[in-house]
């Protein structure tokens, strides 16, 4: 299925949908909600002058049952951005080798946690989406030469900030573009900043006979449906629920990701 809720005919013996791999990606969040406490105890310096202080747990408090409490006329969020910027790399050194190990040959990155979750409200926003473009670009720059595989880069960044009167979430396409130029990249692996859905790039690339990646759809909403041509507001939940990915991620069909022999901590 396609981000506007077309389906994607296909015959079953048709290869090119086995030439795409799933891929698990970790992130921080700063959307200031219960789930995210421990992201923001360590990454917002500032956090007991943003939000109100639960005495008992030494936290953020709860307005209601998920959202942190903000102080009224408190500052803008300070973070810890050589923390921020580490972890961030980490986390993309991380799942780039693994794509390069599991034989990926173009790679579709999606800004996962650069949008709502970036922390807008606090103002961090700008900081996160600039420090996630400087992350990944330098783990390419210092690890593109030992790729195996790896043989292209494709940032799937749609502009969804058209109308900032009525929703704003950042132009993280504007933001990667800026700080791939300046200075200019140069590591070996080429890169393309396209201002395109995930998915439909991920079938484009499959059906050109190439091995790709892009995000298992069930991790995050993949920038389907309602975000972006709101063509139904179940669009990423069907497509979630319906793929191979999600089964295996939760562990109910591949027995072996239980067996702890078959991983190692890098």
């Amino acid at each position: 299925m396609e981000f506007d809720a077309k389906i994607i005919p296909r015959n079953l013996d048709e290869e090119w949908p086995n030439r795409i791999k799933l891929v698990s990606v970790t992130g921080i969040d700063f959307a200031g909600r219960k789930h995210d406490v421990d992201d923001i105890l360590y990454y917002v310096k500032n956090w007991r002058e943003i939000y109100e202080v639960d005495r008992k747990k030494d936290e953020p408090a709860l307005l209601n049952e998920r959202d942190f409490r903000h102080k009224k006329g408190g500052p803008l969020g300070v973070l810890h951005e050589k923390r921020l910027l580490n972890d961030l790399m980490q986390m993309a050194r991380l799942r780039l080798r693994a794509c390069d190990e599991e034989g990926v040959q173009i790679v579709v990155e999606t800004a996962i946690g650069l949008g709502v979750f970036s922390g807008e409200d606090i103002g961090v926003d700008e900081t996160v989406q600039i420090t996630s473009a400087i992350a990944i670009r330098a783990v390419l720059e210092q690890d593109g030469p030992s790729y195996k595989n790896i043989r292209g880069i494709i940032f799937a960044l749609p502009i969804i900030d058209v109308d900032k009167n009525f929703i704003s979430t950042g132009d993280t396409f504007s933001e990667f573009i800026e700080h791939f130029q300046e200075p200019p990249y140069n590591g070996p692996i080429p890169v393309m900043i396209a201002d395109q859905d995930m998915h439909r790039l991920t079938v484009a690339i499959a059906r050109r006979g190439f091995i790709v990646s892009e995000l298992n759809p069930a991790d995050s909403h993949g920038v389907f449906g309602e975000y972006w041509q709101n063509r139904g507001p179940a669009v990423e939940e069907k497509l979630a629920l319906t793929t191979v990915g999600l089964l295996v991620q939760h562990h109910l069909i591949n027995k072996e990701v239980l067996n702890e022999n078959n991983y190692y901590i890098i």
